[in-house]
């Protein structure tokens, strides 16, 4: 193994080599140590050894020192929950910042290759900090840098992403708010919403890992009840037809987790589910809106409100992401449902639940 206090002390002590290199003599050594924490503390030790702890120092965010920051969002795609997000994560950052923060604001239009193409171009001009909305955003992101600070939002699980070591110590230069949503709640909603289920189908993209992993959650919940199920997956927009025509012909309720293709494609399955009187218990209150029965959702605005006070606290007061647990705004949610599909499926909804849109 590679002895760095050695090394360092070879290179310090040696009257020739700083005679020879006078930069070396300077007030300020500046040191690359990745995600190496104990290289980290080597470093300082070190430097204290050497009478230089008040002079290293590393890199955050706000070196500009101007004040000011450029904040580069890359929105995977538009639908409302990631426009709300969008939308809570801006205003949050205005509120704090007034005109000293300057978005750049990308949407990706649901592509793999936008996603890194638009994150490399943040990368070149040195945003301050990039906010990935949506899981795919996300993962380009931490892909494309390991020094520029991150910020997810509509992500459900980081660690599943790929992107952080665990969910409360990241481990990297990336941190965010988790969209999860109570899938144990949204289970037992089905059951009070739908008394007589025999079957469900969990339908969602196959490209979305996120999704997969709301799936797990709720296949454990719907066994504990003794309630069967089956999954059905669609590989993109093109299959969610044949997709969701397919789910409903053995089961009696489908179950669809946060999931931007399917919320990019409720028309379609309110269509086909309505007609076959199937009712959809969705993992988001706009997905619901948009031809889904019931909900237990959380705020998306919300939820971007929280991903734009984790970046304050990144951008202005330094915050290290490697040590920024992922937030959640799970405690906030309540039971609704679509009162136009309830009419059309004929089903009387309990009298706790609330209509979207009613309390407007």
């Amino acid at each position: 193994m590679y002895d760095y206090e050695e090394e360092y002390e070879k290179y310090f002590s040696n009257p020739s080599i700083s005679q020879a290199n006078p930069s070396i003599s300077g007030d300020k050594i500046f040191i690359v140590h990745g995600h190496d924490e104990g290289a980290k503390q080597t470093d300082a030790r070190i430097l204290e050894q050497c009478g230089s702890s008040g002079g290293a120092e590393e890199t955050t965010a706000e070196t500009t020192g101007d004040g000011t920051y450029t904040v580069g969002i890359i929105q995977q795609l538009e639908h409302v929950a990631l426009d709300e997000a969008t939308k809570g994560f801006q205003d949050t950052l205005t509120e704090k910042l007034g005109d000293k923060v300057t978005f750049d604001y990308q949407n990706a239009q649901n592509e793999q290759a936008n996603c890194a193409t638009i994150a490399t171009k943040f990368v070149s001009n040195n945003v301050d900090l990039i906010m990935a909305n949506a899981t795919t955003a996300l993962q380009a992101s931490a892909a494309a840098t390991g020094d520029i600070p991150i910020v997810g939002t509509s992500v459900t699980d980081y660690v599943t992403a790929g992107v952080i070591e665990s969910n409360d110590a990241p481990g990297y230069n990336v941190t965010g708010a988790s969209d999860l949503a109570p899938v144990d709640q949204q289970i037992a909603l089905l059951q009070k919403v739908v008394p007589n289920v025999q079957k469900v189908a969990i339908v969602y993209c196959s490209a979305e890992p996120n999704s997969q992993f709301q799936s797990q959650l709720a296949q454990a919940e719907l066994d504990k009840a003794g309630i069967a199920w089956e999954e059905f997956t669609a590989a993109d927009s093109n299959e969610v037809q044949a997709v969701i025509t397919n789910a409903i012909t053995d089961c009696d309720a489908v179950y669809i987790p946060t999931d931007n293709t399917m919320a990019n494609n409720m028309e379609i399955i309110k269509n086909v589910t309505v007609s076959a009187k199937i009712p959809v218990i969705c993992g988001e209150e706009n997905m619901c809106a948009a031809g889904g029965l019931a909900t237990l959702s959380i705020s998306y605005y919300e939820l971007g409100c929280k991903a734009g006070e984790m970046a304050y606290e990144i951008l202005v007061n330094g915050a290290d992401p490697a040590t920024m647990p992922i937030e959640y705004v799970s405690e906030n949610v309540t039971p609704k449902y679509n009162a136009e599909i309830a009419e059309a499926l004929g089903i009387t909804m309990p009298e706790d639940m609330v209509a979207i849109g009613a309390e407007e």
